[in-house]
């Protein structure tokens, strides 16, 4: 038993090893510039080349058998659970009530008021929370639609011209079946950023009647949002927009390996949305989340590089796999540990997007998926000021952001 462990510890320090060694030489063939990189390429080739695009694919192959094995031991003499959301009810407001507590506080809120108070503290407990109902059916096909067509021309564009690759891709751009993709606000989305008079751009009279994503958020962020409560309950209204986002996992996607979003800091810094646009099953690569993870004392484990102790925390962790019914949302704290599952069935089309903590300044470690010309520009009060105006007319209300 001890020769085993010993066996896969040491494969798996090899492993981590190998993958220091495959980013270093991606980088080095990343900067032909450099007198070593010049020398890598001319031994290996340019930088579009076999060479750059093995090594990727051997890290990537590294990284899955991780995950394969993580998979393993979180599953190890225990059955996975579903999250399912909290049945809350919260206390009922008290005549004479003073405001000396936090308690006592919460008890003279109104009932919307009561009920995003005692989310925020299932968020803060476990780490994640599942919130159903989120959106209706219509606005979640709606929404679905508009991605996918904004991929179609995301897809055009960047064919077209690869160096516009970063104003359509986040963080999961060159994941085999996966991507991050940065939505617009504009109603009519990518199209109106190009001009109506593209062939393939949609026709300008279909782009001004829908505004799905600007559907979809009233009903999430709106004067009776279903999370606008909650979010200024956890980042005040002062957070800042920090990714808007689909991720779009096509079948034959690869499970991913067990992480939280950013490395650890004290305070919760961000706190992150998935919304399900259509039934999200067990074979279309649900994300798993490891309750109670976003804890300091996990967060050092976990990055501790002793492969035993993490093992060991991923063999005792509880798992909550994030199956949903469309319109569902999971939002959770993003130091919490979880990781996509693989997708064996078909495009599963998840609406993303999250707000910062404005107590915590400086550098998260973690760059989210958002175009270029939204990072740092928009609070929960502006977003919900922009709804406001979408409510009352305005066509057009994020059209001053980019």
């Amino acid at each position: 038993m001890a020769s085993s462990r010993l066996s896969t510890a040491c494969f798996f320090a090899l492993l981590g090893l190998l993958c220091d060694v495959v980013a270093c030489f991606t980088a080095i063939a990343a900067s032909p510039t450099s007198a070593v990189g010049a020398t890598f390429t001319s031994l290996f080739g340019s930088t579009s080349g076999s060479a750059r695009d093995l090594l990727y694919q051997d890290q990537q192959d590294a990284m899955l058998r991780r995950a394969l094995h993580e998979q393993q031991l979180l599953s190890r003499n225990k059955k996975i659970k579903e999250l399912i959301a909290p049945k809350l009810i919260p206390a009922k407001p008290k005549s004479g009530t003073g405001f000396g507590g936090s308690a006592s506080n919460r008890v003279n809120m109104d009932p919307s008021a009561r009920m995003a108070s005692e989310m925020a503290d299932v968020v803060r407990r476990e780490g994640v929370i599942r919130v159903d109902n989120v959106v209706s059916g219509e606005t979640a096909d709606n929404l679905r639609g508009y991605v996918l067509e904004q991929q179609r021309i995301a897809a055009i564009e960047t064919e077209r011209d690869p160096s516009t690759s970063r104003t359509y891709y986040g963080v999961e751009n060159r994941r085999k079946c996966r991507c991050d993709l940065q939505l617009s606000l504009l109603r009519g989305g990518f199209a109106s950023h190009l001009g109506g008079d593209r062939e393939d751009a949609p026709d300008a009279e279909a782009r001004r009647s829908t505004f799905a994503l600007g559907d979809a958020l009233q009903e999430m962020l709106g004067s009776d949002g279903t999370l606008r409560r909650l979010y200024e309950n956890l980042v005040t209204p002062d957070g800042e927009l920090y990714e808007l986002a689909a991720v779009i996992t096509d079948k034959g996607s690869h499970r991913q390996m067990v992480h939280p979003d950013l490395p650890y800091q004290e305070k919760a810094p961000l706190y992150v949305i998935f919304l399900a646009l259509q039934d999200v099953t067990e074979g279309m690569g649900p994300t798993s989340f490891l309750l109670r993870t976003h804890t300091g004392e996990a967060n050092a484990i976990f990055a501790s590089g002793d492969m035993e102790r993490k093992d060991e925390q991923l063999s005792r962790a509880e798992c909550r796999v994030g199956t949903l019914k469309k319109g569902d949302a999971v939002l959770f704290d993003a130091r919490t540990l979880h990781c996509g599952n693989a997708n064996d069935e078909r495009t599963r089309v998840l609406f993303n997007f999250s707000f910062r903590n404005p107590q915590v300044g400086g550098s998260l470690g973690y760059k989210g998926s958002i175009r270029p010309g939204y990072e740092g520009a928009m609070s929960l009060r502006g977003m919900a000021d922009a709804l406001a105006a979408y409510g009352s007319g305005d066509t057009n209300p994020f059209a001053k952001y980019i």
